[in-house]
């Protein structure tokens, strides 16, 4: 039986690369891995040779005959996304104009040009984009790597981020623990630029610097009553089950029956699964032992997962949607979200599977509390209350008919944004410490040295992976500029400890 890709990991594209029948491919109309929501494997093209298991680097690609029952749903998704072959014709023509994230790089033995015979390089942050960027610098023998981490664990968004009942996404780690023993890396843990040690003392002991420092902010909602006590971000949620020492104290308020989380992203459906989980299936996990506790005495009964637009746009992927629908978690959409939305009169596979299961979700009976119910076409106008939350007043989008959801917790999950980094020039539109291309630029023309990478480069979009398409070309630009005798020459001088 043929593969079947069960996760959103599209940006990585190992597997891609590991295939010898070229049978990966985003949607046929959207060949840009950097924007997929995830790869899809064409069951008719596939071998089965199983090369593409041990190239995924998170564990997202299983035998079709061993998918277990919760991931069942994945066969299809994957299959669904290629056109049923003709009776003299192949499922799918074998494509070779696909573009690709960054073609692999073979070792070379050194860099030529005007590249120093040490070349020193800074990394700020831990995160998948700086270990991803230390990966590919890492290939040219005479690179030095030193990663800067404020925190004193590595890893950033993976350790930090990803929720705690999705273990195999966490499993990246362990490329990015392959990554850290390479004898030219060292991480630096518990050090913090501005506090530690200064952004020019960096650059004066390096021949670049290369801040990956993510996007660490929320977004605001700006409506009236978002300063109520019961009100906080959902990125705040996820730090304090997590365990990120910066939100030791942002546990929320669980006496409430109901909860509403503004925004339905993947970071939404995490929070709402993570409070109306079974405990004892998140013991096991890598929860906070204090956020546990805090759940097990939870009084949440209901949360409500609100949304601005309609179904068909939908900002959760399809793996989160079957994650919820085929797992432990009880969901449950009313019927009437659904009216006037109909799923063969859309032209993207990835939107329809999404409206369909909603809708298969929808006839189901309302689940045993806790659960979570998915809400769509509301505009949040107001958090209602006397000093604490009571509600959240919404009113129809595109429309003038008020209504309002009760609850005692209300969260905010509308997005990240990056904020200024001292010493960077920031684009404060994007919310991204301005560049072309990985080049930190300032009126347009690049500083030399100074690079970016991640979401403080492009803003907070894509998977995990994807920050391993944005580090290659980051890293290509800097070892461009190296070769070019384009980097500043460092002092002798160490950096101050």
């Amino acid at each position: 039986m043929p593969h079947v890709i069960t996760q959103a990991c599209c940006g990585d594209a190992s597997c891609v690369y590991a295939c010898p029948v070229n049978c990966i491919h985003p949607t046929p109309d959207e060949p840009d891995f950097g924007i997929s929501e995830m790869l899809y494997i064409d069951p008719s093209t596939c071998v089965d040779c199983g090369a593409c298991v041990s190239a995924c680097p998170v564990g997202a690609i299983v035998p079709g005959h061993r998918l277990p029952e919760e991931a069942a749903r994945f066969a299809d998704v994957n299959a669904g996304h290629y056109p049923d072959p003709a009776p003299t014709e192949t499922r799918f023509p074998v494509r070779t104009d696909w573009r690709l994230p960054m073609a692999p790089i073979v070792k070379p033995a050194a860099l030529g040009g005007a590249t120093p015979d040490e070349l020193r390089i800074a990394i700020v942050g831990s995160g998948p984009s700086a270990m991803y960027a230390a990966d590919e610098l890492l290939k040219h023998r005479q690179v030095r790597v030193t990663v800067y981490e404020r925190l004193p664990e590595p890893f950033g968004l993976v350790r930090f981020g990803v929720a705690p009942d999705h273990l195999s996404t966490k499993t990246v780690t362990d490329l990015f623990n392959e990554i850290a023993r390479h004898p030219n890396i060292q991480i630096l843990l518990n050090t913090e630029i501005g506090r530690d040690v200064s952004l020019d003392e960096l650059r004066s002991a390096h021949h670049a610097v290369l801040w990956a420092g993510g996007a660490p902010t929320d977004r605001p909602l700006q409506i009236p009553g978002v300063d109520r006590e019961g009100v906080q971000s959902a990125t705040s949620v996820v730090g304090w089950y997590n365990g990120h020492p910066d939100f030791a104290y942002a546990a929320p308020d669980l006496s409430a029956e109901r909860a509403v989380v503004i925004g339905n992203g993947n970071v939404a459906l995490d929070v709402a699964r993570i409070f109306t989980a079974d405990t004892d299936r998140l013991a096991p996990t890598t929860i906070d032992p204090t956020a546990l506790a805090a759940l097990r005495a939870s009084n949440l009964r209901e949360v409500v997962v609100v949304a601005r637009r309609g179904p068909e746009h939908a900002a959760f992927t399809l793996p989160e949607l079957i994650g919820l629908a085929d797992g432990p978690a009880r969901v449950w959409v009313d019927p009437a979200e659904l009216s006037g939305v109909d799923a063969t009169n859309i032209d993207d596979p990835t939107v329809a599977a999404k409206v369909n299961l909603l809708r298969e979700i929808s006839q189901r009976s309302k689940p045993a509390e806790p659960f979570i119910r998915l809400s769509f076409g509301l505009t949040p106008v107001e958090i209602l209350g006397d000093g604490h939350a009571s509600g959240v007043r919404f009113v129809k989008t595109g429309g003038d008919e008020e209504s309002v959801i009760d609850a005692g917790l209300v969260l905010t999950a509308i997005g990240y944004r990056g904020r200024p980094v001292p010493g960077l020039p920031f684009d404060d539109e994007k919310g991204t410490v301005a560049n072309v291309a990985g080049r930190v630029v300032e009126n347009g023309e690049a500083i030399p040295g100074l690079y970016v990478t991640g979401w403080i480069k492009r803003g907070p979009t894509g998977f995990i992976g994807t920050n391993k398409t944005d580090s290659g070309e980051t890293v290509a630009n800097l070892l461009a500029d190296a070769e070019a005798g384009a980097l500043p020459r460092p002092g002798s001088a160490p950096v101050p400890a």
